[in-house]
């Protein structure tokens, strides 16, 4: 008598393996929750940086906004306009830096500091 299907390994489900992919299903959807709201609170979380000895002062928020620029008067002639832009430049660029690095630090606490795709 010849056993059908012999040699063959049987297909076992398991019911716990449902379970874990609910668990990790649910834990995904939760951390999707977070990091939005993480996003809104970020929208009000600001950060500032000048350059120039303070001469310009740029403020930004964690959405890469610019929210303001302040310029001494000092600093504004019109016979050197190259210097001030140069001053705004960099701190603009300063501001941004450290809005990203407020965004990454904040994105750390609610990843666990994974590194997930698509994420600032």
């Amino acid at each position: 008598m010849s056993v059908p299907d012999a040699g063959r390994e049987p297909i076992v489900r398991h019911r716990s393996t449902m379970m874990d992919f609910k668990d990790v299903l649910k834990q995904a959807q939760q951390m999707q929750a977070r990091l939005a709201k993480l996003q809104e609170e970020l929208a009000d979380k600001t950060v500032e940086a000048s350059s120039g000895g303070g001469m310009v002062t740029v403020t930004a928020n964690g959405r890469q906004e610019i929210l303001s620029v302040r310029i001494e008067k000092e600093v504004i002639s019109p016979q050197d306009s190259e210097l001030l832009q140069d001053l705004v430049r960099a701190a603009v660029n300063e501001a941004l830096s450290r809005s990203r690095e407020m965004i990454a630090a904040e994105m750390a606490k609610v990843t666990g500091g994974m590194n997930l795709p698509g994420l600032p």
